[in-house]
């Protein structure tokens, strides 16, 4: 959470000219209320079973860029999918730069604690090796402007032959 996953997911598919979806404003749309309602009505297990759903059908689509919930990752049902159906991008950064970007948002709630630098580091100790397990690619975010990874990043698809420049020039 916090790492600029639909910011740089947004600018990715308009490269691509793809489309852009993300799970958690999905599960929004299609329940009409916010997510820190839905973990307080149906816990967190309650939102993953959506978040798992709402995965499974949006991964399902071609030339899409999915933005996935930073917990999202944590069912194996959900890193199944979505490493046999696509390329999994590991958007990494630094437990302080996460801090810096979540520090005002009140839709995390698990980030709604006394310390939430230290919930910050635990999600990171048990979500970082799962990231990794599944990604295809990892970059750092953080140091560079959005443009800037987004243009590293479409050097990295071109690389795995998942786009290529003629395709690429057409979409702009």
């Amino acid at each position: 959470m916090g790492a600029g996953k639909t910011t740089i997911g947004k600018l990715l598919a308009r490269s691509l000219g793809w489309e852009f979806a993300d799970s958690d404003h999905e599960i929004v749309a299609r329940t009409g209320v916010p997510i820190p309602v839905i973990f307080d009505i149906e816990g967190e297990p309650g939102f993953r079973r959506r978040e798992r759903k709402v995965i499974d059908e949006l991964s399902r689509r071609q030339r899409l860029v999915l933005a996935t919930g930073g917990g999202a990752v944590l069912d194996e049902a959900n890193r199944r999918a979505l490493a046999r159906r696509g390329v999994v991008v590991y958007l990494h950064a630094s437990a302080d730069q996460l801090l810096k970007r979540t520090a005002r948002d009140r839709n995390r709630p698990l980030l709604q604690t006394a310390d939430p630098q230290q919930k910050i580091k635990e999600l990171l100790a048990q979500r970082e090796p799962l990231y990794r397990e599944v990604a295809d690619i990892i970059m750092k975010t953080g140091e560079e402007n959005v443009r800037a990874v987004v243009s590293k990043l479409m050097g990295r698809l071109r690389r795995l032959g998942i786009v290529n420049e003629r395709e690429h020039s057409k979409s702009r």
